[in-house]
């Protein structure tokens, strides 16, 4: 090795040094290009040295970041990001700041179409700040709200706010990372107008700003160099509907789920899982053409593939019947244990009452569930003694005097009644309560019924809870 005492530069560029000298002779330091030149004029194979990251993308003193590298039209670097979920990979391309994980997955989309009461957020707080982005068009997950047209954009930025879409992708993350799995990157977007029926849904500003919504995602995908895929469209969408009646609310979301199909079939993907709470009301609002079209929508959604997450008497609200935080976060849970069931096949499936049929003085409920019902004893949202359960039309004055789990069957429900119900006799679940307080907490349209299923969530367990029914009463085979 030279000695660093005897060493000087002859001749000094802009750059750095041209010709220098040690102790062992002269150094002559050549461009990329004339050392390619060489390389190709003697026939040697091309190696491509690492590329420094340069001046255009500087990353700043303020990030600790190391291992930095252009990559094509990207630069990529390891790091230690304030409010990121530990240390890993991260990428920024040339022409703008936005500051992405590092995935080798597909760029996964989680949309929503519906009317004002989805457009909710709460603040932006999140284990996974560089895996959750919407379009750079300046407008976030919330989207536009009926009130202009999105635009065109390839580009990603950072969510502001965390909306339903938001919260199902953090805990699919959280799962993920559990898991030791992947962490892909989400693109987020839910979008909302006025419109006064289903039907009008499906011909608005929001349709239109969603249609675009995919388009961003797809062309985001491609600037990423990943495939797009679209894991989940969320419907929410039922008390807005004030002007059909239960079968145009049915028809109405089944022509959007049809046109959403062909929105992506157009982008060359498959038709979407679709993911549905199932509103209960509020406090105050218990019945309603779209409440019960619902019912209808839930058995009798033709070939697209509709999940019903879970009943909303089971997700706190405020006093304007919209999620409160701990609400929305619940929703959301359930929403993303829907969505993994429904992906790997094992399906998803809230306990649904399909038949009320007499027992003797008795009632007994034939119900689909995915696993044995559980009459919940501690009736966490006020249901009252009857689980939630009520006798409409009953002539005689017949009463639910005890509610049960058919011994011989686990998916069937018992109603003890005070006297065999005569007349034309209505079994109600979570349907048609007396209006509550506006104060109370959850919706005044409850109920006791679920299954055996429970997950952990943030706020407390989670259980999957029987969607309202309200069923003629039969004599039975």
């Amino acid at each position: 090795m030279a000695d660093p005492a005897k060493t000087g530069v002859i001749i000094r560029a802009e750059n750095g040094d041209v010709i220098g000298w040690d102790d062992t002779g002269l150094t002559l330091h050549l461009s990329d290009r004339v050392i390619a030149d060489i390389a190709a004029r003697l026939d040697l194979p091309q190696v491509a040295a690492p590329h420094a990251a340069p001046d255009l993308v500087p990353l700043g003193d303020d990030i600790d970041a190391w291992d930095v590298q252009m990559r094509g039209d990207w630069l990529h670097f390891t790091a230690n990001l304030a409010g990121a979920d530990g240390t890993r990979g991260y990428m920024r391309h040339k022409d703008d700041a936005t500051i992405l994980a590092a995935s080798h997955l597909p760029v996964m989309g989680i949309f929503a179409l519906g009317g004002a009461r989805a457009q909710l957020g709460q603040p932006l707080h999140t284990r996974f700040p560089y895996h959750l982005f919407a379009p750079a068009d300046d407008i976030g997950a919330a989207g536009m709200g009926g009130l202009g047209e999105a635009i065109f954009t390839p580009k990603l930025l950072p969510i502001r706010e965390m909306t339903h879409e938001a919260l199902l992708a953090e805990t699919l993350l959280s799962l993920r990372k559990s898991a030791g799995a992947g962490l892909p990157l989400f693109v987020l977007r839910a979008e909302t107008d006025l419109a006064a029926s289903a039907a009008d849904l499906g011909k608005g500003a929001a349709m239109g700003n969603f249609e675009k919504a995919l388009q961003n995602h797809a062309a985001a995908a491609a600037r990423l160099g990943r495939p797009a895929k679209v894991a989940a469209v969320c419907l929410d969408y039922c008390l807005e509907d004030i002007l059909g009646d239960a079968a145009a609310y049915r028809d109405g979301i089944m022509a959007v789920m049809a046109q959403i199909t062909q929105y992506l079939g157009r982008l060359g993907a498959p038709r979407p899982i679709f993911l549905a709470g199932f509103d209960c009301g509020t406090q105050t609002i218990t019945t309603g053409a779209a409440l019960e079209g619902q019912w209808e929508l839930s058995w009798n959604h033709g070939d697209h593939p509709l999940v019903c997450t879970g009943p909303s008497y089971a997700y706190a609200i405020d006093d304007t019947g919209r999620l409160t935080d701990i609400g929305q976060r619940t929703k959301a849970e359930m929403s993303a244990h829907a969505l993994l069931a429904s992906e790997s096949g094992a399906g998803w499936l809230c306990p649904t009452i399909q038949l009320a049929e007499r027992q003797g003085q008795d009632i007994r409920l034939i119900c689909s569930a995915a696993e044995g019902l559980v009459i919940d004893t501690s009736d966490p949202f006020d249901a009252g003694k009857q689980a939630g359960f009520r006798l409409d039309g009953a002539t005689n004055g017949a009463q639910i005097t005890a509610v049960e789990i058919d011994a011989k069957d686990k998916r069937a429900v018992i109603l003890r009644c005070s006297a065999r119900p005569e007349g034309e006799v209505f079994v109600a679940y979570a349907h048609g309560a007396v209006p509550r307080a506006r104060a109370h907490d959850y919706p005044a349209n409850a109920g006791a019924l679920r299954d055996e299923w429970a997950a952990q969530g943030t706020h407390g367990t989670l259980h999957r809870w029987a969607l309202p029914a309200r069923l003629r009463l039969t004599d039975g085979g």
